[in-house]
């Protein structure tokens, strides 16, 4: 009975001890990996937290790194749960690729390039640690990192101007509507004896950048299974965005109007900010809830994460 006892036990302690050692094995890796991701770009988070991350226009970039890393702290039994294999070729060529980003964007202080190197490295990482399944499980979280690419200067220029305008024609055509004393010169607002200049950051492109990656990370996070469905709402953002900014632009109209130009631009100008994201949230959540009219009896609800 002795003899019988641990015979039928050896192969169960064996295969315990192989399965205790290749955790240890693919955590040491995890954890050599990303040491070695933070210490690359770690300086380039710095760099960015102190120049472009301090702009109105590119506040949004940590929110992004850090709904991502949420996203891939969240998701990583998921992703580097199931054994697939690694894919070395693929996964050296992608860090290849990632690392001379990274020196281009370094030596020539182009932020951008080092943004981006930082996707091609973590797409390196995923290939070599658990190959093609856990780039396909890690795809969302490497694509959201997107939006934290600051916007190219011409890019800016070449959008701003007219989404300038257009909000200036609406935000005018509105209060005018509704009795307010308002005329309008290009993009100077002036109502009674105040004149307002609609500036860059009021463009909404920002806000624009901002608003599409929230509500991607919402679809995420809904999991929604219909395509159709997700594409109408990420769609349907963009003029979410372009009513949210309107909105802000019309209320600081109307506090610089009774309550004076001190007031416009002092505390009520950030709380119009609040005010603009609140709005959005607001009409995305209601478009959605309008689409679940029609997808959630169309098989188009949420389903369980592969």
């Amino acid at each position: 009975m002795t003899a019988s006892s641990s015979i039928s036990t050896d192969p169960i302690e064996r295969q315990s001890s192989v399965g205790i050692e290749g955790a240890a094995v693919s955590l040491l890796s995890v954890g050599v990996f990303l040491a070695a991701f933070l210490a690359l770009y770690i300086p380039t988070y710095i760099d960015l937290a102190g120049g472009t991350w301090a702009s109105e226009e590119q506040g949004h970039g940590p929110l992004i790194l850090g709904a991502s890393a949420w996203l891939f702290w969240s998701g990583r039994a998921r992703i580097l749960g199931a054994s697939s294999g690694t894919a070395p070729v693929a996964g050296f060529a992608f860090l290849i690729l990632g690392l001379s980003s990274y020196v281009l964007g370094r030596s020539q202080a182009m932020i951008e390039l080092e943004v981006i190197s930082q996707m091609l490295t973590l797409t390196a990482g995923l290939l070599l640690l658990n190959g093609w399944a856990a780039l396909r499980r890690a795809w969302f979280p490497l694509f959201f990192l997107i939006f934290m690419i600051p916007l190219p200067g011409a890019l800016v220029q070449a959008v701003t101007m007219p989404l300038k305008s257009a909000v200036s024609v609406v935000a005018e055509q509105v209060l005018y509507w509704v009795g307010y004393p308002i005329g309008r010169a290009g993009v100077v607002l002036t109502i009674g004896p105040y004149q307002l200049l609609v500036a860059d950051a009021c463009s909404g492109l920002n806000s624009l950048f901002t608003l599409e990656s929230l509500g991607m990370l919402y679809m995420n996070i809904m999991n929604y299974q219909s395509k159709a469905r997700n594409i109408l709402l990420a769609v349907m953002i963009v003029p979410i965005s372009f009513i949210s900014n309107v909105t802000r632009v019309i209320i600081l109209v109307l506090i610089t109007y009774h309550m004076g130009d001190e007031a416009g631009q002092g505390f009520a100008h950030g709380f119009a900010g609040l005010v603009l994201f609140t709005v959005a949230l607001i009409l995305t959540y209601g478009f959605d809830r309008l689409l679940a009219v029609r997808f959630d009896d169309e098989g188009g609800a949420r389903g369980p994460r592969v």
